[in-house]
């Protein structure tokens, strides 16, 4: 992985180092386009490798299983052979328009020239909800996420939540922890059914019109319990716990990319069938694009970086073909 000085020039610059801006970049090689990657976070792979790095994700083509941190060193790897210059760590912010091209300032002063843009940031800069009642105890009991599965070996584990990331969760820990607890306000569920069905077959104890309402420590000051108020309960509900995992969710910002005259449309960047925004040579791709009927997967993150790349490829230089040919006919 290439991270070199930061290129005055390229020809095209990819805000975002998730899935779908790393398989941007391996194509953009393909086609034959110098090319950078920025990310405000310090290592490739986005909200996979922040977040979910021993996520096992079943929706990836031509993998029944994967890690999250197995498809970004895999997505890494087929980017390195166009060697694509990354710039981690920094944070794009302004975009102007220079005599035909654009001039991309970073949050470090510099400034990168291009000829396109390509959008995969995500869903933007994203903050995990809180957990109301766990003020004090973030990083001392409660996380948002689980980088490392075997830091929880033997743990009671709590989680709270009742979307896919607290269903994923409650799989990955169950072979892991001593025991594993979900708790959701409601009860109904936002995780997929197959996933929820996956969980109560392996006996996961799964607590509905429950609240969390207070955290208790030992003598040393670690977690120990968990305090729930469970509808029709009389008495609260006490549950062991060296963590808690606070899966509520995220709000996402856009950030400065909201500045650069964009249509933006519930917190995402409207595009055509071609990826392109309402300017010519930006385009997005995978979460952070917005068109009637979109899917927000991995999977189709990596169609879109690959049309988008294809039309930007013809957008600088119209004399290229739209379709590249087959990458299985290049050596």
């Amino acid at each position: 992985m290439s991270s070199a000085e930061t290129p005055s020039e390229v020809d095209l610059l990819i805000v975002g180092a998730g899935p779908t801006g790393l398989f941007a970049g391996y194509y953009a090689g393909f086609r034959e386009l110098t090319t950078a990657v920025v990310d405000s976070l310090p290592e490739p792979g986005g909200q996979v490798t922040a977040m979910y790095p021993e996520k096992k994700i079943f929706d990836v083509a031509g993998f029944p299983v994967v890690l999250g941190r197995d498809l970004v060193a895999s997505l890494v790897e087929q980017a390195d052979q166009f060697k694509p210059t990354y710039l981690l760590g920094r944070r794009a912010r302004t975009l102007s328009e220079v005599d035909g091209k654009f001039d991309v300032g970073l949050e470090d002063g510099t400034v990168v020239r291009t000829g396109a843009v390509l959008i995969t940031a995500g869903m933007g800069e994203f903050t995990p909800r809180p957990l109301p009642a766990g003020d004090g105890w973030l990083d001392r009991g409660v996380v948002n996420f689980v980088p490392e599965l075997e830091a929880l070996r033997d743990q009671d584990v709590v989680i709270v939540g009742g979307g896919d990331s607290a269903f994923d969760w409650a799989l990955s820990l169950h072979p892991i922890a001593r025991s594993v607890t979900l708790v959701h306000r409601r009860n109904k569920f936002r995780a997929f059914a197959a996933t929820v069905r996956q969980v109560r077959e392996l006996g996961v104890p799964i607590i509905t019109d429950a609240q969390v309402v207070e955290l208790r420590g030992d003598s040393a000051g670690r977690l120990a319990e968990v305090e729930l108020d469970v509808k029709d309960e009389a008495e609260p509900v006490v549950l062991p716990a060296q963590t808690v995992v606070a899966a509520l969710g995220f709000t996402a910002d856009l950030g400065p990319i909201e500045s650069w005259g964009l249509e933006i449309t519930r917190r995402a960047v409207a595009v055509d069938s071609t990826m392109r925004t309402a300017r010519e040579r930006i385009y997005a791709a995978g979460d952070i694009a917005a068109y009637p009927g979109k899917v927000k997967l991995i999977a189709t993150g990596f169609g879109e970086a690959a049309t988008a790349v294809n039309n930007i490829a013809v957008a600088l230089n119209p004399e290229a073909h739209l379709f590249p040919g087959h990458s299985s006919d290049v050596s």
